[in-house]
């Protein structure tokens, strides 16, 4: 078994489909980048970006080297079947809510679940019952929903089909009644789906924390491409449920993914199952020790804040009395770049490194340390004060409307500081993180327009209809 999980099916499979001088009278029809005007490091990756030529298999039906490679994925995650995302972790969440749900079904969804769970749910036209967050002093952000507010939902909306969790949070929380929750929806027989898109390395060692499959989770997608070796959009889906069918998840993929998947990410995806595969304890013990000495070194730069969170790859950097979008702009000017700001601080991803491998921490730090120097030099924001405040939502909530209510009913553009108590019409997404602020068919609170408030005046970037620049939101009529 050790030798075949030492495999790549795809990689050594286009690796000697590439040697062979192929003359291409098929797509796509750059022929091997021959006549691609791209500058030469990408021509030459383009010879591996082929179509399903004979040997090179079919995502939607594997049969060979997709198959091989998808059944060494299940068994490196533990599930009973894995599948291969060329999507991101969209495309599994919408299959997943798909296979679960049907047109007005229930589903209770964790309320800062990404904006691709309220896309599903929409699309299917399921009915949403939320379950708010605890929120977090120390990280300043929304985290995990309780074991009481679960259950009381899943005993107050029985006939729900599913349970949408969060698992990792954007900032790296863990919840430690996740399993306790899962098994709870098990005896209701509710399947629990996670969307594990920022834990798809918690499986590499027991030095990390352990993946929503471990707990028993029914679906679990993670994007590879978030925290392993993987391409953008490429990501992972495991099922190890004796209440979903695999097969039906599988149906929903084949339709919602392209048909003409790109073999660059599969063959990323091979390579990110690979380097999980051969994780040792000792390369987690490496890459803990290096962010130790690391955030130790950071914590001796004068006015920076370190806050660690449950995820050993990822940080919180924090400048008192600055906001976080101020922090990013000037660790941006000296070339760091995070993976996001928000009203206090930036989150940082750190590199999955194995023994032997070396990334810059101390030129890093130097440059971080030179971004707050001329931080410190410039204006204080006054924004930040409030968004010190912690923010406290009502446990469960059922929206007003559905998302087809809401498209059929009248609207009205209203400045936000007078929808206090009004029904939202559109989704406004901060983004990064993606979380929906406010839903469609949702009333809007004090609590919300606080939260808004705060970005707009920190300088946060929105997705969504809206016209913030005019303070407007729209409301129904």
């Amino acid at each position: 078994m050790f030798v075949l999980q030492k495999k790549k099916p795809i990689i050594e499979r286009l690796e000697r489909f590439r040697q062979q001088q192929n003359i291409s009278f098929h797509v796509p029809g750059h022929k091997h980048g021959e006549l691609s005007h791209l500058p030469q490091a990408f021509k030459d990756v383009m010879r591996y970006d082929v179509t399903e030529l004979s040997g090179l298999d079919d995502l939607h039906y594997p049969e060979e080297m997709i198959l091989e490679a998808e059944n060494l994925l299940a068994d490196t995650y533990g599930a009973t079947k894995s599948f291969f995302l060329v999507g991101g972790s969209t495309v599994g969440n919408l299959a997943m809510i798909y296979a679960t749900c049907n047109k007005g079904d229930t589903i209770i969804v964790q309320r800062n679940a990404h904006k691709s769970i309220f896309h599903a749910i929409e699309l299917a036209g399921a009915k949403p019952i939320f379950v708010s967050p605890l929120w977090d002093e120390r990280t300043m952000s929304a985290t995990h929903v309780t074991y009481r507010d679960l259950k009381e939902a899943v005993e107050n909306y029985s006939e729900a089909k599913a349970v949408v969790l969060t698992y990792p949070t954007y900032y790296g929380m863990t919840s430690k009644e996740i399993q306790q929750q899962i098994a709870y929806c098990h005896e209701k027989g509710i399947p629990v789906l996670v969307d594990e898109a920022h834990g798809a390395h918690f499986n590499a060692c027991t030095l990390f924390q352990p993946s929503a499959l471990t707990f028993g989770a029914d679906v679990v997608v993670q994007s590879a491409h978030k925290t392993l070796p993987a391409m953008t959009m490429a990501s992972f889906m495991h099922v190890k449920s004796e209440l979903i069918e695999a097969e039906k998840i599988h149906y929903y993929l084949r339709m919602l993914q392209s048909s003409s998947p790109s073999y660059l990410l599969l063959a990323s995806l091979d390579d990110a199952r690979y380097y999980v595969q051969t994780y040792m304890e000792s390369d987690g013990a490496y890459i803990i020790e290096k962010k130790k000495q690391w955030v130790d070194a950071l914590r001796s730069i004068g006015s920076l804040e370190v806050i660690e969170v449950d995820d050993p790859l990822k940080v919180l950097l924090r400048v008192n009395g600055y906001s976080g979008f101020q922090l990013q702009e000037a660790l941006e000017a000296k070339h760091v770049y995070g993976e996001l700001a928000d009203a206090n601080q930036v989150l940082f991803v750190l590199p999955l490194l194995k023994q032997g491998h070396t990334y810059p921490f101390a030129e890093i730090r130097v440059r971080i340390k030179e971004a707050i120097t001329m931080l410190l030099n410039t204006a204080k924001t006054d924004s930040i004060t409030a968004s010190q405040t912690a923010y406290h939502f009502v446990p469960i909530t059922e929206p007003i409307y559905s998302f087809n209510e809401v498209a059929s009913l009248s609207k009205e553009w209203l400045p936000y500081m007078r929808t206090m108590g009004r029904i939202s019409a559109n989704m406004i997404i901060p983004y990064p993180p993606g979380i929906p602020l406010l839903v469609p068919g949702e009333r809007i609170t004090v609590a919300k327009l606080s939260q808004l408030e705060e970005l707009l005046a920190a300088g946060a970037t929105f997705q969504g209809n809206h016209r913030l620049a005019e303070k407007m939101i729209q409301v129904i009529k």
